[in-house]
């Protein structure tokens, strides 16, 4: 229903066409759509951070290994239809539980590369035992990503306040009202959503210009079969698009007919899905240089010998 309208706003009412209705469309629908997210999700979980005591969610996954934490967060980022972006909204709500930095990380690497809306469109188009690789491959680089940076103690890279909200405890938060709930939680929300929204913009507008004006063709050419780089090549000129895997699935298409083989075409969308330039210019708010370029450089490599092993296999 929103698509349609967005579609009717930019064609028929600006009556525009080609690559600018294509570039306009991408930032008005996108930036819609992780405003919302962005308001929806942190106040769902800040609304429910007034009933429960985080605390304790903390204490039960410090408690168990945090491999099975990484392990957990990337199955869940199976269903969870999001782009690098869209995931960060509830990135943050884990950040602000104090869930464990790696086990964050698996969620956020996962649930761009995993989701259904990927992995339905990938069985269509190349059936059950690529999508079934590309799964396992998937899970393999947020985990293992995941798990890293966990290692590193990067927690001091966390720019966001992490305290408690003010009277997180269990006694306090049975004495609070429904109205006194909501309104902590909305204080809250509105909080973070004035520190980032600005950065939403920039970085949708960057994803939307590169979405509208840089054609296939162009990425071919440089990431062919014959290129013993191109793996690396399509990684790195995918990491400054933005898409989520619905609008990448019918590009890798396109490249796989002009002679890329298959393993650079995963990898490129791998890298446009889960390490988006916007996606960085939007954690630029969250988290400190470092923590972004490491999480950056982790995945990135692992998503360049999943390629490898990829074409490798096939």
């Amino acid at each position: 229903m929103w698509k349609q309208s967005v579609d009717y706003f930019t064609l028929e009412v600006l009556g525009l066409s080609g690559q600018i209705n294509d570039t306009v469309n991408f930032f008005i629908y996108d930036t819609i759509k992780i405003w919302f997210l962005l308001i929806t999700i942190i106040f769902a979980v800040s609304y429910l951070r007034t009933h429960f005591n985080t605390e304790y969610v903390r204490a039960y996954l410090q408690g168990k290994s945090e491999f099975t934490g990484n392990i957990l967060a990337a199955l869940f980022g199976i269903i969870t239809p999001f782009c690098s972006c869209s995931a960060i909204p509830l990135f943050l709500g884990f950040i602000q539980a104090r869930i464990p930095v790696g086990v964050t990380f698996s969620f956020l690497i996962s649930a761009p590369l995993n989701n259904e809306i990927a992995i339905a469109m990938l069985f269509g188009l190349f059936g059950f035992k690529i999508t079934a690789i590309y799964i396992g491959f998937g899970l393999l680089v947020a985990i293992l990503g995941g798990y890293f940076i966990g290692q590193m103690n990067m927690q001091k890279y966390i720019l966001m306040d992490v305290k408690p909200m003010e009277g997180e405890l269990e006694d306090i938060k049975i004495s609070l009202t429904f109205k006194q709930r909501v309104k902590e939680a909305w204080d809250y929300t509105y909080d973070i959503f004035k520190k980032i929204y600005l950065y939403v913009m920039l970085g949708v507008g960057v994803g939307a210009f590169i979405h509208g004006y840089v054609p296939a063709d162009f990425i071919a050419s440089y990431a062919g079969s014959e290129n013993p780089f191109a793996v690396v090549i399509a990684v790195v000129m995918g990491i400054p698009m933005y898409s989520n895997a619905a609008g990448v699935m019918p590009l890798v298409e396109v490249l796989t007919s002009k002679g890329m083989l298959l393993g650079t075409a995963l990898s490129f969308m791998m890298a446009v899905t889960a390490l988006s330039l916007p996606e960085a210019m939007i954690l630029k708010k969250i988290l400190h240089t470092k923590l972004i370029a490491l999480f950056f450089a982790i995945v990135g490599l692992g998503i360049i010998g999943i390629g490898y092993l990829f074409n490798f296999i096939l």
